[in-house]
């Protein structure tokens, strides 16, 4: 009697942690739609890359074909014409760009100019703190970065041990879609390379936050100590597919 409410107790064990791990752990959807699921017209997104290198691809290429209009991107890049950020711009999808580098892009060049986009260029280092902000639940901080320029108009700005500073507000978010090298079904996400340039700091910076990986594993493959964002940072991780991974600029030289 006593093994049979043993194994009773065992086995109600099993299925509460099942439904835990589930329901708090797992954070796998089966594709791109159903990680996109919720987006919607006149959102805010965050979307993680340094230049081409380490851009979510397969949400950039979704959000084309949901069509949804009149959004904010937030981005160290704005892509090339014909890939990256420059899908939606093409279809005229971006309402206001968010970014520090937007070099390569003919046509945001051209939108820019004649003030069909709305653009707030930011510098480099302050884009990324704005969103590591949003990650760690800060209002905001004080920066020397833009003072005495266009970059500092509008906002407070304060001496500390005389140097001057500026105030800047943490970004506000609904998505942060991001693209790893590896990661497993709890969220916890390996990044490669120059890819480890914005993608982290923008998980856990939105409302929900989206990962795409090149390999997906299950939860405890991967080396707790290569682990660069835990799982609590990520709601949702898919396996991508079809990555180009173009260069933006590509060297060669003949070969002797």
């Amino acid at each position: 009697m006593k093994k049979l409410r043993a194994f009773s107790f065992l086995i109600g064990n099993l299925e509460a942690y099942q439904i835990y791990y589930n329901t708090m752990i797992r954070k796998t959807v089966s594709n791109v739609q159903e990680a996109l699921k919720g987006v919607n017209d006149g959102m805010t997104f965050m979307l993680g890359g340094f230049g081409l290198c380490g851009i979510p691809e397969n949400a950039i290429a979704h959000l084309v074909t949901l069509g949804v209009k009149n959004i904010t991107c937030i981005s160290n890049n704005a892509g090339v014409d014909d890939f990256g950020l420059g899908l939606l711009l093409q279809k005229r999808q971006i309402k206001k760009m968010i970014s520090s580098y937007v070099g390569e892009n003919d046509e945001f060049e051209r939108q820019m100019l004649s003030g069909e986009l709305d653009v707030e260029l930011t510098p480099q280092g302050t884009l990324a703190e704005k969103c590591r902000a949003a990650q760690s639940g800060f209002p905001a901080f004080f920066t020397p970065a833009g003072y005495g320029t266009e970059v500092a108009e509008g906002k407070e700005t304060r001496e500390f041990n005389g140097k001057m500073y500026v105030l800047e507000e943490a970004y506000k978010a609904d998505f942060s879609f991001v693209k790893a090298w590896k990661g497993d079904e709890a969220g916890n996400l390996i990044f490669k390379g120059t890819a480890r340039n914005f993608n982290p700091c923008m998980c856990g910076a939105a409302k929900i936050t989206v990962a795409e990986v090149e390999e997906l594993v299950p939860a405890g493959e991967l080396n707790p100590n290569e682990i660069h964002v835990p799982g609590i940072f990520v709601q949702r991780i898919f396996q991508g597919k079809n990555y180009e991974k173009r260069i933006e600029q590509r060297t060669v030289r003949p070969k002797d």
